[in-house]
């Protein structure tokens, strides 16, 4: 019986282990939230085409910050979307680049892009681009 007992143990505490870097669904964004953070840095994305449809934030318990997002290429010709065109505003004010990526986008298209936003101890609360 304690041979099953400590067995029992040593299964659920791996399966556990083993789990910490799967990422979780945090929350969706379908309008973009107001945040009222202050920017005293001005740091923002470059002025582009593209637009947030929507925005599927997750992490893992490891403190990965992921997100999907769902741009919309609002040009009438081919745009190349990077790293530079998102930032994500996390919870304690701070602005952040996702890692480098890029992403061809045909005129008027839209594209569910996976994004990471590396390591960090508070969750994201929105990813936004600028158009103006």
């Amino acid at each position: 019986m304690l041979k099953r007992i400590l067995w029992l143990a040593l299964l659920s505490a791996s399966s556990v282990w083993a789990n910490n870097d799967v990422i979780m669904v945090d929350r969706v964004i379908v309008d973009s939230v107001k945040l009222a953070f202050p920017n005293d840095e001005k740091i923002q994305p470059d002025l582009s085409e593209f637009v947030v449809d929507s925005v599927v934030l997750m992490s893992n318990e490891e403190g990965e910050r992921w997100a999907v997002v769902t741009v919309s290429n609002q040009a009438n010709g081919l745009r190349t979307m990077t790293q530079k065109h998102l930032n994500a505003v996390v919870a304690n004010g701070q602005r952040i680049s996702p890692s480098e990526f890029s992403q061809v986008f045909k005129a008027n298209e839209t594209l569910s892009l996976t994004v990471y936003f590396g390591h960090s101890k508070f969750p994201l609360l929105d990813v936004h681009t600028r158009t103006e």
